[in-house]
């Protein structure tokens, strides 16, 4: 149980907790959610003992084990191995086996008498007992699967933890804290860094964490399908609702259209006090009913409203320009950064208009690299890229952040984006659809939120409307309410996408078509997210039953396994695949 009794936190300038109560019992699930800089980590480090309150009481039992997960990797030996720093998970097992070879070297020199002996044996049968008991047989096997799951490979598990990137050492990070099997479970942002994969087995790992589980995360797939208690921490106070993330929605916006029109009311009362004040404060026959008034009005508590956790107004993307019905088309393309290593290999894909597809897949796959060569910004190591006619590309690359020059402001980016000759007076509506008004448009790029950094680079894209959008990671560093407003506008856009995320939800709302890449190829779902998963998973489950290529044809298409019978299904699939040398490709 963790209990929060009357805590108040505040850091310079800002409240961040105020009076706060609430508690979690034993076992539960619960999804911490909020504005950016509302506290959500500051509580997590109120629990872990790593911060103070400046005023309350916090009790966790001293007999449970807590493990969290921050944001950003802690200070490690980098140079020690991946596979010992991910096993290295529970402290107290490296002190007991250092303790148990202590033991055994005595025992090897014969340097103990016979009294000395049977202490030592004594004491080393309680510590075996207890590294068996907290798991010291298994870890480093368990620490095995948890970096496999998690997308590194068996022959880098050697490999210096140095060695990997910032994201990558983030990942070996998690899997030392979800193998360290605690009672209480803290996971702050846990899905930063992860491809789909990743997400998708950290979600069958914490599915069956039998623990109490807290996680701050801004991927709405795991707060729906592993959490039933939602903190929202907004405005220094933390709310409790019994429910998943989707009944907290609901349930907030109820309350908050309660305060509203509470608010309202209170705001009427107050005017029709003043004003009778003001009214009769002059005549003595009203002095006493005056005084009651005066009194009533400053025994009025301001009704607070919390901060809006949703963006108001919505990305309103313009139409895009008329095009044919093919838009692009890849045809027996391959690519190499180096001219050795191919990246990718005879790849055939065609896109048509209005098409909506996001690439999934393991980071390394060649996600990023297929987009760009759609984009046009590499051109095929072989084979061609076709642009259909009419069509105009609008590209967001993975680091927009950067694109940003943060001296400039929200109009001067827009406006350097005009193509010459173009009429300036567009860009204030233009600015106004991406929800950029009045003051907003002086706003300096390095003041802006994640939110309206994403808003901005659309709203550049748009200055010369595309009809063909090609977007790598728009929602990374999104919170929650940025990333709905860009799910809504995008499935609602008239033009072609294609997209990668690493965020399922965004891709269960948006894309209607999956581009699979994985090490035995790339393969195209002609269905939503879900689709693509059930597929997969018969695909996984008939392992056994046939080989890969057979198998896609099967689940995918559809198509039975001889020609003649290919033949008589083709115009069922007429415009999506095309027989080459006896074999149906599917583009």
């Amino acid at each position: 149980m963790i209990d929060f009794q009357n805590v108040s936190k505040s850091y310079p300038g800002q409240d961040i907790l105020t009076d706060v109560s609430f508690r979690i019992n034993p076992g539960e699930r619960v999804g911490v959610v909020g504005p950016n800089g509302a506290g959500k980590s500051t509580l997590f480090g109120i629990i872990t003992g790593e911060l103070e309150p400046d005023q309350g009481k916090v009790m966790v039992p001293g007999d449970m084990r807590v493990a969290l997960l921050h944001q950003q990797l802690e200070a490690v030996d980098a140079t020690v191995g991946l596979l010992d720093f991910a096993a290295n998970a529970v402290p107290e097992i490296a002190k007991i086996h250092a303790r148990m070879q202590e033991i055994e070297h005595l025992f090897h020199d014969n340097r103990v008498d016979a009294a000395t002996k049977d202490r030592l044996l004594q004491e080393q049968g309680v510590l075996q007992s207890r590294f068996e008991q907290i798991g010291g047989y298994r870890l480093r096997h368990t620490a095995e699967a948890a970096l496999s799951g998690l997308g590194f490979r068996e022959n880098q598990f050697s490999r210096p933890l140095k060695s990997f990137s910032g994201g990558w050492q983030m990942r070996a990070a998690l899997a030392r804290v979800l193998i360290s099997e605690p009672d209480i479970l803290l996971l702050d942002e846990p899905s930063n860094y992860l491809d789909i994969p990743a997400v998708e087995w950290l979600y069958r790992f914490l599915r069956s964490f039998k623990g109490t589980l807290l996680l701050i995360s801004h991927d709405r797939f795991l707060l729906k399908s592993l959490t039933t208690i939602t903190l929202e921490i907004n405005s220094s106070r933390v709310n409790r609702y019994p429910g998943d993330y989707d009944y907290y929605v609901r349930e907030r916006d109820n309350r908050l259209h309660q305060l509203q029109a509470a608010k309202e009311n209170q705001a009427r009362e107050r005017e029709r006090l003043e004003r009778s004040i003001a009214r009769f404060r002059s005549k003595a026959t009203k002095a006493v009913q005056v005084q009651n008034w005066l009194r009533k009005l400053d025994r009025m508590t301001d009704i607070a409203l919390p901060d809006q956790l949703h963006y108001a107004g919505a990305i309103r993307i313009p139409p895009p320009p008329h095009c044919g019905v093919e838009i692009a088309r890849l045809e027996q393309v391959d690519f190499s950064y180096d001219g050795k290593n191919m990246i990718l290999q005879n790849v055939e894909l065609q896109i048509n208009h209005g098409d909506k597809i996001a690439i999934v897949g393991y980071n390394g796959m060649g996600k990023t690299t297929l987009l760009r060569l759609l984009a046009g910004r590499l051109e095929p190591t072989a084979g061609q890229r076709v642009l259909g006619h009419n069509v105009v590309v609008g590209y967001q690359a993975q680091e927009f952040s950067e694109l940003l020059p943060p001296e400039q402001s929200v109009y001067d980016v827009v406006r350097a984006a005009l193509p010459a000759g173009g009429d300036t007076r567009i860009l204030m509506n233009l600015l106004g659809s991406f929800g950029f008004c009045g003051d907003d448009t002086a706003k300096l790029c390095r003041v802006l939120s994640g939110g309206e950094k994403i808003r901005l680079l659309f709203a550049r894209i748009f200055v010369n409307p595309p009809n063909f959008l090609l977007l790598d990671e728009p929602t990374t560093h999104l919170d929650i309410a940025a990333r709905e407003a860009l799910q809504q506008a995008l499935a609602q856009y008239e033009g072609t996408v294609c997209l990668v995320s690493h965020d399922i939800e965004f891709i269960s709302n948006v894309a209607e078509n999956i581009i699979a890449m994985t090490p035995q190829g790339i393969h195209r779902y002609y269905g939503n997210y879900h689709y693509y998963r059930e597929k997969s998973e018969q695909l996984s489950g008939n392992a056994d039953e046939a080989t890969p290529g057979t198998r896609l044809r099967q689940e995918e298409t559809g198509l039975a396994d001889s020609p003649r019978e290919n033949a008589r299904n083709a115009p069922e699939c007429a415009g999506k695949c095309r027989p080459k040398n006896g074999v149906w490709n599917w583009s």
